[in-house]
């Protein structure tokens, strides 16, 4: 069982053209994934959703949903069968953490940028944050086919499935301030108690507006919470209180 706390650093890259020059016209990247170990086709399949999420649910999200579970699983398919599913998840992180950043997803979803400009950006991407072979292109792949846009919810996706093959349970750990080690591994024990899980994997967030405590998020969707904040106590207080009009100021 490992407890693993991930605080990102801001990663940022700059490209060492300008974005608005004009390339020549590069040769189509062929739609599949290699890597070192294997030679591997990415094949992307239709899935039907296994799960409702809130808020709706018109049929433009329903289909984007399904698209990002497709590209997902085609990516740890590739990444189980070439036993390399802890090293893919570490890349997938770093490109969480690019991606976070409004500015990178702005030009990548910018429909007036050329391709070609944008996979010399996955390049510098891929060299700054040594991606895997099949990794960079999988991003290529996203970029040509336009999909770069569900970049966000692909990695989500793909969470469930490393989750899936591993029987990991993640959970989303949130406090004022970061964590000691050891109180992440006991949380970490405290929750593979409560589901059963193989394995359970943390991950830490930093939310001031707490005030002091902390929260435990977990569940495939994030449904269940373990509320341990002093804001949760204070809105209790106020409540039973029957303080009507009257906050408190958190």
């Amino acid at each position: 069982m490992a407890a693993t706390a991930l605080n990102p650093t801001p990663i940022t890259f700059q490209s060492s053209t300008p974005l608005s020059s004009q390339l020549h016209s590069k040769p189509a990247t062929k739609i599949s994934l290699t890597s070192t170990l294997k030679s591997t086709k990415l094949t992307i399949k239709p899935l039907l959703r296994r799960r409702t999420r809130g808020g709706g649910g018109a049929s433009g999200a329903r289909m984007a949903d399904s698209a990002a579970a497709s590209y997902a699983n085609a990516l740890a398919d590739v990444a189980k069968s070439n036993d390399t599913l802890e090293q893919t998840t570490a890349d997938l992180e770093k490109l969480e953490k690019i991606f976070a950043q409004e500015p990178v997803m702005k030009f990548f979803t910018n429909p007036t940028i050329i391709v070609e400009e944008k996979r010399k950006i996955v390049d510098e991407i891929v060299e700054s944050a040594a991606l895997q072979p099949y990794v960079a292109n999988f991003l290529n792949i996203l970029v040509d086919t336009k999909r770069i846009d569900l970049i966000k919810e692909i990695l989500k996706e793909f969470e469930f499935a490393y989750n899936r093959f591993t029987g990991t349970e993640t959970a989303t750990v949130a406090s004022v301030v970061a964590l000691e080690a050891q109180h992440l591994a006991q949380i970490a024990k405290s929750v593979q108690k409560m589901t059963g899980a193989k394995n359970v994997r943390i991950k830490t967030v930093i939310d001031p507006s707490l005030v002091a405590g902390f929260t435990i998020r977990y569940g495939e969707t994030g449904s269940k919470l373990i509320d341990m904040s002093v804001k949760k106590q204070l809105e209790e207080i106020t409540s039973q209180l029957d303080l009507g009009d009257i906050q408190l100021a958190l």
